[in-house]
């Protein structure tokens, strides 16, 4: 009896209900097809409409029915039938640069406490805000970080497992995602840090005789790093090549190795390491009203002092601020941000000093990793340095309001969270629904009641949940209609019909929608990706009691967006808003 009540007393595991998560679920094929036709019907006219539903009628009659029950057989032998196909698809087949096109980033929230920009204590604070990251990082190979739940609901923990010793290394057809970590439990793990700095990339271990060295002796660390480069000419930015077209940077990395074997062991030193912490001499300086210029310096930013592909880079402005920027493959967003509200809780908790000791103990100084190069990859990364990222405008802006509305004129892309299954990521969650159309045409329209606005927005609000609740719940379409996709492309067969239609990518499908959507939570962290199409936008936003952060990105190639009217026309809906009474809200 004793040794029950003392199970019951013990702190959950990191990754206790792995075994015991169900699978993921596949839709039925008429709710998929059923709900697909609600998606579309704001985007066509009477006729395209009737032409989409012919289509769909022959799908499920004919090919669709064959695809669904293999895509059924496929799922009685997986505990998660999309999670390979998704990772191929969204992430290691796409050829594209994914350090500017994949990858998310964003600022961090120091700035709004105890870190306001500063000059001359970027490595001080760089040195603390590793060492919390460090912490976290042994409660994760320790598995003592609380699982995560919705509700009581336990949620997939496996992404945590890619935060750290986690980096993507590119193929001439499709990348890998080699992840070296390993829980106390499983074995030895890499603890090896690695710095940025001028072009240059030194490392060494986070460890000494098994503890984590205190912020003095990070400090010390990073010291060295920057006494170095400033004293010394810098060096290649082999990192650049991270930032270059997939096939490009496989075959670049193919011909460093070819040139030397070193070079193969000092690539593995980098991707095996914890993370990078990038030394980044610029001063974004923004504020908690603004942080425009800390997030954009964070998504398009010096490539030579960033590693593209690891799971995670810190950057230290030398401001005092800091942000990151993340490749997406091996994890969504939400790990992120709970490392991030986790070490802005420390430093709140601690005011951002550190409290312990200052003694030094003897550990050994970075080394550099140098790689061998040769004429052809030196002028590889000369021209990946003279074609920066300048492509991307972002604005990330405070708005205070309570709700929001935007006026949509294009398909629309919503996150939802699908981590109740086992390893979940995402669904799609289409928030253009005909209610949200039928209540932003009340809210233009003159003539309209406020009465018949607000019973036209809560409509909207209703429908909006149902769907993100039926999306968490697996029961959205997208995926599903993904996995038949590539059913019939595995087997050989003709596209189907149905993914022909011109409304299926007028509506978004393919991954065309022209705005993308993601509540990124409701603590102090935010951060942003770039637009999914040329002419679309990033929306991304945290809501807070009193206030709502939103980070928005637009491509400056495109004439017909701009992330700042982007923005005045969404606080001018809110405001509009903010004029109905509030009785309407609670629904």
């Amino acid at each position: 009896m004793a040794n029950h009540h003392l199970s019951e007393s013990l702190p959950e595991r990191t990754f206790q209900y792995q075994h015991t998560l169900p699978s993921l679920p596949v839709p039925t094929l008429q709710g998929s097809l059923s709900k697909y036709l609600d998606a579309v019907r704001p985007f066509a006219s009477d006729e395209e409409y009737k032409a989409t539903v012919d289509i769909v009628r022959r799908f499920q009659d004919g090919v669709g029915k064959e695809l669904h029950q293999k895509l059924l057989q496929r799922a009685r032998t997986k505990r998660n039938w999309l999670e390979e196909w998704w990772l191929d698809a969204a992430y290691l087949e796409v050829r594209i640069p994914s350090q500017l096109n994949v990858n998310f980033g964003g600022p961090a929230p120091y700035l709004e406490h105890c870190w306001p920009p500063a000059e001359g204590v970027y490595l001080q604070r760089a040195s603390i805000s590793t060492w919390h990251a460090l912490q976290y990082w042994n409660m994760i190979r320790t598995e003592s970080l609380a699982p995560q739940k919705a509700g009581t609901t336990p949620l997939d923990m496996d992404q945590f497992r890619m935060l750290f010793c986690t980096c993507k290394v590119p193929g001439v057809k499709k990348d890998t995602i080699h992840n070296y970590f390993k829980t106390e439990s499983e074995g030895p793990c890499p603890s090896h840090l690695v710095v940025m700095c001028r072009g240059r990339m030194f490392t060494f271990d986070a460890l000494y005789n098994g503890e984590i060295l205190t912020p003095p002796e990070l400090l010390r660390q990073l010291r060295y790093v920057r006494e170095r480069c400033e004293a010394e000419p810098d060096g290649d930015g082999m990192g650049a090549l991270t930032s270059e077209e997939r096939t490009c940077w496989a075959k670049a990395r193919e011909h460093l190795i070819n040139i030397d074997p070193h070079n193969q062991v000092i690539l593995e030193t980098i991707q095996s390491s914890l993370f990078v912490i990038s030394l980044d001499e610029t001063k974004p300086y923004s504020s908690p009203q603004n942080y425009t210029k800390m997030t954009a310096e964070a998504l398009i930013g010096d490539p030579a002092i960033r590693w593209g592909d690891k799971s995670y880079n810190s950057i230290v402005y030398s401001d005092g601020s800091f942000g990151s920027t993340c490749d997406h493959a091996p994890y969504d967003a939400m790990v992120l941000v709970s490392l991030c509200w986790y070490i802005d809780q420390q430093l709140q908790a601690t005011g951002g000093q550190w409290k312990g000791s200052e003694a030094l103990r003897p550990t050994p100084l970075p080394e550099e990793l140098i790689f061998t190069v040769d004429e052809k990859s030196v002028s590889k990364i000369t021209l990946k340095h003279t074609h920066t990222h300048t492509e991307l405008d972002a604005a990330v802006l405070l708005q205070t309001a309570q709700k929001v509305c935007t006026h949509q004129t294009g398909s629309c892309y919503e996150t939802a969270m699908t981590r109740k299954f086992y390893h979940g990521r995402t669904e799609t969650m289409r928030p253009c629904t005909q209610e949200s159309v039928w209540w932003c045409k009340a809210m233009m329209d003159p003539t309209q009641d406020t009465h018949t606005r607000r019973e036209a927005m809560r409509l909207a609000f209703k429908k909006h949940n149902q769907l993100m609740v039926e999306a968490q719940e697996g029961r959205g379409f997208d995926r599903h209609f993904l996995g038949l996709y590539l059913i019939a492309k595995e087997e050989g067969r003709p596209t189907p019909e149905l993914f022909m239609d011109p409304l299926y990518a007028k509506s978004g499908g393919g991954g065309n929608f022209v705005l993308s959507s993601s509540l990124v939570g409701y603590t102090t962290v935010l951060g942003a990706v770039s637009p999914m199409v040329h002419h679309g936008y990033g929306f991304f936003y945290r809501i807070r009691d009193e206030s709502i952060m939103i980070s928005m990105t637009a491509w400056k190639s495109c004439h017909e967006t701009d992330a700042a009217s982007l923005f005045n026309q969404f606080s001018s809906s809110m405001h509009e808003m903010l004029q109905l009474p509030h009785t309407c809200l609670i629904s």
